[in-house]
């Protein structure tokens, strides 16, 4: 009998075999319930971590204005955010109630006169033809355009229904993520410190630090450069709808931001809403709207290359692609980390074609 077949007949080896079978399957049983059990709490958390390193220079500033206060300056500022987050979504929510509540009312008392549509509505590509029959239709004859659409209209109606309530839904989501980002940065050194231990034990020491402040950074590239001009161009398109006095200018302000997030030009709703105001209001302040309109549609063409990327050594390209893919894989969460495994995989790419010739250049 060889050595191997002792030990595998050996009792104290098959046994320690065992152990570790046991222990490698308890392991792997408690990381699937933890996991289990913060699922519900993944997206909040990775919000909020991405919520406090975007926000974390402005929470610096805070902190030196107090005194140095963390916990202080941690509390206002969730206390700041909120209200930022809920006076906006109260305004939104208000003022599509109060637009259905106008046209229910107008509909049951027979009031409700729809103008008819200019001649260029028309010459729309694809849809203006359809488009402007129908309206024809509605403005000549509502009760019957209603009754004939009747059926795409309920699906309409389930679709906007379902709409808004993932709408309230996000913005719960977002409530909770900031009070969590408030206390990633009430403690914000030791947060830095893990992930700073998190990168050095996949990468090593000598790129822990780097790839640490390189996820940093790209997290505020892209809410600067792809959220924040999203918000701006929304926030201005708003403001024009608003003064225009057109009707439901809250939830076309929510389409506009899903546009400019996803990387669309918002003239693609403010359009429609220009021939609109043409339509129902004067010759000048029409015309003084559609150039705010071209000027919020075209604003994301300047205000990108201002925030997107910089500070960085990577290439903006790099950043927008990975936060655009990353979008299209994951939702508006992929917008960084598809952003940020690029900048990684770039990174890393071009320390080994940088390794490579070095190794080169020193062979020769």
């Amino acid at each position: 009998m060889n050595t191997s077949d002792q030990k595998i007949n050996d009792p104290s080896s098959t046994s320690h075999v065992f152990d570790t079978v046991i222990r490698i399957g308890l392991a792997f049983l408690l990381f699937a319930w933890v996991f289990q059990i913060l699922t519900p709490f993944i997206i909040p958390v990775m919000w909020g971590i991405v919520i406090a390193v975007a926000i974390h220079p402005l929470y610096l500033k805070l902190c030196s204005l107090l005194g140095g206060r963390h916990k202080i300056a941690a509390a206002l500022y969730t206390l700041i955010a909120l209200a930022l987050l809920i006076s906006p979504a109260v305004m939104i929510s208000g003022s599509l109630v109060d637009t259905s509540q106008q046209i229910a009312t107008k509909i049951q008392q027979g009031t409700l006169v729809i103008p008819p549509p200019d001649q260029s509505v028309s010459e729309w590509p694809l849809v203006g033809e359809k488009v402007h029959a129908i309206w024809s239709q509605a403005a000549s004859n509502l009760e019957e355009t209603l009754k004939k659409y009747s059926p795409e209209l309920k699906k309409a109606a389930k679709v906007i229904i379902s709409f808004a309530a993932g709408a309230g839904g996000g913005v719960l989501m977002f409530i909770l993520s900031i009070i969590i980002s408030g206390i990633l940065l009430a403690s914000s050194s030791g947060a830095y410190h893990v992930s700073l231990k998190i990168f050095t034990r996949l990468t090593g020491d000598k790129q822990g630090q780097h790839f640490t402040d390189l996820a940093a950074a790209t997290i505020r590239s892209v809410a600067q450069g792809v959220l924040g001009v999203a918000l701006i161009q929304t926030v201005l398109a708003a403001i024009g709808m608003y003064f225009m006095d057109v009707p439901g200018w809250g939830l076309w302000s929510i389409f506009i931001l899903v546009l400019a997030v996803a990387q669309l030009p918002p003239l693609l709703i403010l359009g429609p809403v220009v021939v609109y105001v043409f339509s129902v209001a004067d010759t000048t302040p029409a015309v003084i709207f559609t150039v705010w309109s071209l000027l919020v549609s075209m604003s994301d063409g300047f205000l990108k290359p201002i925030f997107l990327g910089r500070g960085m050594e990577t290439p903006m390209l790099v950043i927008l692609l990975g936060a655009i893919g990353g979008m299209l894989m994951s939702g508006i969460l992929g917008l960084f980390v598809g952003a940020i495994v690029l900048a990684l995989g770039y990174e890393l790419f071009m320390a080994w074609l940088n390794q490579n010739q070095e190794s080169v250049s020193e062979e020769s």
